[in-house]
């Protein structure tokens, strides 16, 4: 084989391998929004008309796939993170954070158990960005009441509360923004200092680690196999 066909050879192969792996990460993020993140990875793969064994060569584990499905949804997260922490304003920064978590919620259902899970094999590495980002949050809330504009109750629980919520709603109606947009402005309203006119039961035990989306597709049924 000349060095000409040797080159266009490769080429092919690395363009295969490109199209396996948009397809695989495509098939992903459907299998997930309907089953959940636990669902088979070879349901991935014959969704994706690939074999188990090429997924696994490309994502030899359940959150190499996960985090490889969303991590254009991820980013956005992380990087709406750092800007609200960065905003004079701990309110507008607050809002646009929750606006843009529900946002990528209405956008990609497979997202939410995406956002909130936590895998057995996760590295030290990942660990560390999650824990991270759990303490810039917490550093934005407590900005937010020290500038009296969130409510001096507000709990970390009532984010995961309001995101549960939400998700229930892009499951039941995928299509309607309005009704998304609507809910999320309802939710940031009761946030607002100026909303306290009374005191709240106590808060939920709840955290975004427990959400049960971290475990059930989007019609809350478990799924089988690995």
């Amino acid at each position: 084989m000349g060095e000409s066909s040797r080159i266009a050879g490769q080429d092919s192969l690395r363009a295969d391998a490109r199209r396996n792996r948009r397809r695989i990460l495509s098939a992903a993020r459907v299998v997930f929004a309907e089953h959940g993140i636990d669902a088979p990875m070879a349901t991935v793969a014959r969704r994706a008309g690939v074999g188990v064994a090429t997924l696994y060569r490309r994502f030899p584990t359940r959150e190499a796939l996960v985090r490889a499905a969303f991590a254009h949804q991820m980013d956005i997260c992380a990087r709406t993170l750092t800007e609200a922490l960065a905003d004079p304003d701990p309110w507008q920064g607050f809002q646009r954070l929750v606006e843009t978590v529900c946002e990528l919620q209405r956008e990609e259902r497979g997202f939410p158990a995406a956002f909130v899970a936590a895998f057995p094999d996760s590295t030290r590495e990942h660990a560390r960005v999650r824990e991270q980002a759990e303490q810039d949050f917490m550093t934005l809330v407590r900005r937010a009441q020290a500038a009296g504009v969130l409510r001096a109750d507000f709990h970390p629980s009532d984010i995961a509360v309001a995101l549960l919520s939400h998700c229930g709603l892009v499951t039941a109606l995928p299509d309607d923004r309005a009704a998304s947009r609507r809910l999320v402005a309802y939710l940031l309203q009761s946030f607002r200092a100026e909303a306290a006119h009374g005191p709240l039961p106590a808060p939920s035990a709840l955290s975004l680690r427990s959400l049960p989306l971290a475990a059930h597709g989007s019609q809350g049924q478990r799924s089988s196999g690995t």
